[in-house]
């Protein structure tokens, strides 16, 4: 049975809008079910542990998937879920692949947070995949390859676009662009149509574009684990 990492977002805070963020529903469910369906043990976890904040946009009925409703009939997904533990009480060693679903918390929190980098940067250079769906390519900001430079460098990816953030009308509000970051930091970025989905994989890196591309994105690190 493969063991499998999920890291959620503990940030709630959407930049100084005095409105609420958090991780993104779909992008949790599709693939904590894609992965269940799989027979893979998940553990959750999160940087300050506990119940990660879920971004209130994502529970909008017209955000609702069959993943979404499968998790809101789940009271033994909803615990795992309020149940997740910390960062630092976790170890690369112990998962086989690691997953951060999106949201825009993430690019607060998960993007500067030394363990999630440390994380990262231990997971792929023991040869472990590494994925990313719609915001969280943020967290592939600060980590480096044996070689210094960025993990991204010279690789595919892809990430939430700056079309998608300018429609949700938060280019402001951000610290940065996930497209724009991806882009400095030498990777080769693409993307596909707006709020379709689109996934990437190079290597041990798997990144997918926004809320519909999670399952995919899931699926694929489920193919690089064969």
């Amino acid at each position: 049975m493969k063991k499998i990492l999920m890291v959620l977002t503990s940030h709630d805070k959407l930049g100084n809008t005095g409105a609420k963020t958090g991780f993104w529903l779909e992008e949790f469910a599709a693939p904590y079910y894609v992965f269940k369906d799989a027979g893979a043990v998940i553990t959750l976890a999160s940087p300050l542990g506990g119940q990660p904040p879920l971004d209130p946009k994502s529970d909008d009925p017209a955000s609702q998937t069959e993943a979404t409703h499968r998790f809101r009939a789940d009271p033994a997904a909803q615990a795992h879920l309020a149940n997740t533990l910390k960062l630092s009480d976790v170890s690369a060693q112990d998962f086989d692949a690691v997953f951060y679903p999106g949201g825009h918390g993430p690019l607060w929190d998960l993007a500067e947070d030394v363990l999630s980098i440390q994380l990262i940067e231990t997971m792929l250079a023991a040869g472990k995949p590494v994925a990313t769906v719609c915001h969280a390519p943020g967290v592939l900001r600060h980590p480096k390859g044996a070689d210094g430079q960025s993990v991204v460098f010279g690789k595919s990816v892809t990430g939430f676009t700056n079309s998608e953030e300018a429609a949700v009308g938060l280019t402001d509000v951000v610290p940065f662009l996930v497209e724009d970051m991806l882009q400095h930091n030498g990777g080769l970025y693409s993307k596909g149509a707006d709020w379709l989905p689109y996934v990437v994989t190079d290597g041990l890196l798997i990144s997918g574009q926004n809320p519909a591309s999670s399952e995919p994105a899931a699926k694929a690190l489920l193919q690089a684990l064969v």
